[in-house]
């Protein structure tokens, strides 16, 4: 089992091809190209932490249909687009703002927003966040998973961290 972290999906969200730029023709090319992303690198067997705005437009059919597609057990982190039919989606193991867990033997504190300061940050915990689609500066143990910096797939942790050396930040 692998724990993954995404953020800021946007399913059925046209402005996530006006302003984020994003390499789809279309929004129904934009969800059928994240949900292909997502399945392809997450097991049903693996667990997603969404860090949030999962999907703005769509319907509570079409928002359940697309969740129920999604490999995995997947935890949502609310972010500020999540409105009434994200959050009450069955398919959720957990909906809540704000969770801290052990990944990988580190402590890692889970947002939609970035913080300044976190729980554990002296001792080593890192915090994913999402919300800014790749636009902040980065802090030392701070990432944002969102698709925009990330990718349009799910990452595990090391991954994350990787992404960070590799821009040599």
């Amino acid at each position: 089992m692998t724990i993954f972290f995404t953020g800021d999906t946007h399913f059925g969200d046209p402005r996530a091809l006006r302003f984020d730029h994003r390499p789809y023709p279309d929004l129904e090319a934009h969800d059928a190209g994240l949900v292909a992303a997502w399945n392809a690198a997450v097991s049903p067997g693996d667990t997603v932490w969404h860090l949030g705005d999962f999907a703005l437009g769509p319907s509570g059919d079409r928002i359940r249909e697309i969740l129920a597609g999604l490999s995995g057990e997947k935890h949502l982190i609310v972010g500020n687009n999540d409105g009434p039919d994200t959050l009450g989606a069955p398919g959720w193991t957990s909906v809540r703002h704000y969770a801290e867990i052990e990944v990988e033997g580190r402590m890692v504190v889970l947002c939609h927003y970035a913080f300044r300061t976190w729980n554990g940050m002296s001792r080593g915990a890192l915090n994913l966040h999402g919300h800014s689609h790749g636009k902040l500066k980065p802090m030392p143990k701070q990432y944002d998973v969102g698709v925009d910096p990330m990718g349009p797939a799910p990452v595990p942790l090391s991954a994350i961290l990787a992404s960070r050396r590799r821009r040599g930040r």
